[in-house]
């Protein structure tokens, strides 16, 4: 691994903050598609779910993109790269979770279908994927793409740095949304937890700790240490005046917070 500038954590965590911060989950992935486009001086960033029984892609769609502009077309995109056999899907389907280029995936990567369009339509020349955790039959990944010369080394480094964090962040927008979801429809979660000055991160590690979960569950459920759950979990307390888990959920439920 390189050894990195300050400027470079500092974007790592400006990056953990905007995340943890932000109580919109359904446009946090976009938010973390613009800090990475950022980041890598990049011009396009796709979050692309694929759909790929037994290990065979068949459709894909996309969660997140950076810029905005890429919204009206995106669907198409990423449907059209799973139909092209773009190199990184074979690179997830066997299990790939280090950050890869596409030169180093592919050697005739200029000659491909996926390089003439991205080339054409955005400008191009150099991809970057991004694994991330499958769920089930549908391959994840974040694939960054830039013009210019291709990702270096220090890139790939600083990329496999980021990868855990875009990793436990996803797990934290899936949870917060099921959470959300789970609540009744009179409720409003959002409003109870602004008012009670809970962070996004707390109300999803209370929703767990509604569930019944452990700090270790809600730890491996998040991505994080059951000292950094317990941490989480006294905040709630003090935020909502209680002592113990019991009592903490029963107030949660009475102010709609959680199911």
């Amino acid at each position: 691994m390189s050894q990195f500038h300050a400027h470079e954590y500092e974007r790592m965590l400006d990056l953990a903050v905007a995340i943890l911060e932000c109580d919109e989950p359904e446009s946090l992935r976009h938010l973390i598609a613009e800090r990475l486009l950022e980041a890598f001086g990049c011009g396009t960033v796709i979050f692309a779910r694929l759909d790929a029984p037994r290990r065979i892609v068949r459709r894909g769609q996309a969660d997140g993109w950076a810029p905005t502009s890429l919204g009206s077309s995106i669907e198409g995109l990423v449907q059209r790269r799973a139909e092209q056999q773009h190199p990184l899907l074979t690179y997830l389907a066997e299990g790939g979770q280090t950050p890869v280029t596409m030169y180093r995936l592919c050697d005739h990567w200029r000659n491909t279908q996926c390089y003439s369009e991205a080339h054409r339509d955005f400008g191009t020349t150099q991809q970057l994927g991004i694994p991330l955790p499958a769920e089930g039959d549908v391959l994840r990944a974040v694939s960054l793409g830039r013009e210019g010369s291709d990702f270096s080394d220090r890139e790939l480094d600083f990329a496999a740095r980021v990868r855990p964090l875009i990793v436990s962040s996803d797990k934290h927008v899936r949870e917060l949304l099921r959470l959300r979801a789970s609540v009744p429809p009179p409720a409003d979660p959002v409003a109870s937890a602004v008012q009670i000055g809970l962070t996004p991160r707390e109300q999803t590690v209370l929703g767990l700790l509604a569930e019944g979960l452990t700090a270790g569950g809600i730890g491996r459920r998040l991505a994080i240490s059951p000292h950094t759950v317990n941490r989480y979990t006294e905040k709630i307390y003090r935020k909502m005046g209680t002592n113990n888990r019991v009592s903490t959920v029963v107030l949660a439920r009475q102010a709609g917070l959680v199911p």
